[in-house]
């Protein structure tokens, strides 16, 4: 298996926690993974995107050319991207934040309204979260399980609820999942 995503938003969305959790997952799986971090000198605001490998043997180039799937956040990110995913790809879209469909036609795409699903969950700043959800449901490379472990290891002791609504969010993503096709928004 060799598995290669791109995610992509601005800074403060997320996009590289969801990497590297996604990255941690995969290691505690017993994959191959390399994480590749990206992001402009603004940090919150700014372009942010990362590469994530996921492969049965080692991973010799840590750069995505043509992915498997995109996971994109805002528009700017979508008209970067769109065209970085392979034919018969995956592409994921926050549809609270991007009004435009995709263009393509040889891939899945998925529209998730993750904004508005993690308002909804009392907190907005878990929307990375509910898009990773969505992913995984679509895209099982990693359990669920796994993606949950790495949370509540990134955020534990004082910081436990804040564990606790990042699973929430991320079930929440799974389970939207069921609620769509392709080409469909969802709305929670």
């Amino acid at each position: 298996m060799l598995y290669e995503l791109i995610i992509a938003g601005f800074g403060g969305q997320g996009v590289l926690s969801m990497g590297r959790i996604l990255a941690q997952a995969a290691l505690a799986e017993g994959k191959h993974v390399s994480w590749l971090p990206s992001y402009g000198p603004e940090m919150r605001g700014g372009t942010a995107n990362c590469n994530v490998v996921i492969a049965d043997e080692e991973v010799s180039n840590p750069i995505v050319s043509q992915a498997s799937a995109a996971i994109i956040m805002n528009k700017p990110s979508l008209e970067k991207f769109e065209d970085s995913v392979a034919s018969n790809g995956v592409l994921i879209i926050n549809s609270s934040l991007i009004d435009t469909e995709s263009r393509r036609d040889d891939i899945k795409v998925y529209y998730v309204q993750a904004n508005a699903i993690a308002e909804g969950l009392g907190n907005s700043k878990v929307a990375n979260m509910v898009m990773l959800g969505a992913f995984l449901a679509v895209t099982p490379v990693v359990t669920i399980e796994s993606l949950e472990q790495v949370i509540e290891e990134s955020f534990s002791g004082s910081k436990a609820s804040i564990a606790d609504i990042n699973k929430q969010a991320l079930a929440a993503g799974c389970a939207s999942m069921n609620l769509t096709l392709s080409r469909f928004p969802i709305i929670i």
